[in-house]
């Protein structure tokens, strides 16, 4: 009798690579601060009280935290996402009903990232596969704006509480505004060809026959991938990060978004719109603003406008919006920001 089918297992040898890339990781996080400390101090002279010391210190900390929480969680994320195609995330959305599905929907944006650069295939996919357009939109909310990088960052910078914090308050935010877009019927604010858009044949899952090798192979392929695409943009920030931490003065920010400032959430919100970046980008430049005074929800709203309302992103998604549409998509998570920053800073 033929044996039933069954899922892959790890085999001893991809096991064996996986624990000593494991150990390998965890003892370069543990070492990296004596190390740096060291470095910057011992090798490197600097005065640790200086303006200069404390700048260099903090930029070369964050850059090898930063960059091994990126290469621990893209590969962890890459061997998970092996298991999810676009189809079967378009099966698991379509038909469900108003509330149910936003969430069932912000759940997915988060263990199934897009990056801006994919939402315009995503969106048409998903609405042609006949999930609705609020359920839709609560998925490309979530999925830029609470995404596994970010969560663990947060973690790492400031504990679980605000990650934890985060997480609930960024899939709240997703459902809610996906529930209001959606009952708005703003489908005639869709571009035509979306709906005209047809999938053709059965669900395909092409990552179902795939090795545990393979799955992990395309683990560390994809750790080089990206980190090869955003090291330049992940240096600036962290420079932006040093730079405002050892040089600009912490009355800069009290004078215009500390505690006192009434309208600190909305500017904030305002100044994060126009500029791009990713969570690895932009959080380094969040950890130096929150040292300098801003209070944790005026930095976390101004993390999360440039990430879910950024004004490339804005422009992509005009392949499939209309200006009427995003005008209003603007305005809903744009209102839902400010809200969740105000709440951030009432009860932290």
């Amino acid at each position: 009798m033929k044996a039933a089918a069954s899922a892959p297992r790890v085999g001893a040898f991809p096991a064996v690579r996986l624990g000593l890339a494991a150990a390998g990781w965890t003892g370069l996080y543990l070492a990296k601060g004596p190390v740096i400390d060291g470095f910057v101090y011992g090798v490197l002279a600097l005065d640790p009280s200086a303006r200069l010391g404390d700048a260099v210190h903090f930029f070369m900390l964050d850059s090898v935290k930063i960059v091994l929480l990126l290469v621990g969680i893209i590969f962890v994320v890459t061997v998970l996402r092996s298991f999810f195609s676009v189809e079967r995330t378009r099966a698991l959305l379509g038909g469900r009903r108003e509330g149910a599905g936003n969430a069932m929907a912000a759940a997915l944006g988060v263990v199934t990232p897009f990056c801006s650069c994919s939402a315009v295939p995503a969106f048409i996919g998903f609405v042609a596969a006949g999930v609705p357009l609020g359920v839709t939109l609560s998925f490309l909310i979530a999925s830029p704006m609470v995404n596994e990088i970010a969560l663990v960052m947060l973690f790492g910078m400031f504990g679980w509480g605000i990650a934890v914090l985060y997480l609930a308050s960024g899939l709240t935010l997703a459902v809610l505004a996906g529930m209001v877009l959606g009952r708005l019927h703003l489908e005639r604010w869709v571009e035509p060809f979306v709906f005209e858009t047809r999938l053709g044949g059965q669900v395909l899952d092409p990552s179902r026959h795939l090795t545990w090798t393979e799955r992990l192979q395309m683990g560390s392929e994809e750790v080089t991938s990206i980190l090869g695409k955003i090291w330049p943009y992940l240096l600036v920030g962290i420079g932006l990060g040093a730079a405002i931490h050892g040089w600009v003065p912490q009355s800069f920010f009290l004078r215009y978004a500390g505690p006192g400032q009434p309208l600190a959430v909305p500017v904030a919100v305002l100044l994060g719109i126009p500029l791009y970046s990713n969570a690895a980008g932009i959080l380094p430049l969040v950890e130096a603003l929150h040292a300098k005074g801003l209070a944790m929800g005026t930095t976390l709203a101004f993390m999360m406008a440039v990430v879910a309302l950024s004004l490339p992103e804005m422009i992509i998604l005009r392949r499939v919006l209309k200006p009427r549409l995003i005008a209003v998509y603007i305005a809903v998570v744009g209102t839902g920001i400010v809200a969740t920053g105000f709440l951030f800073n009432a009860v932290l």
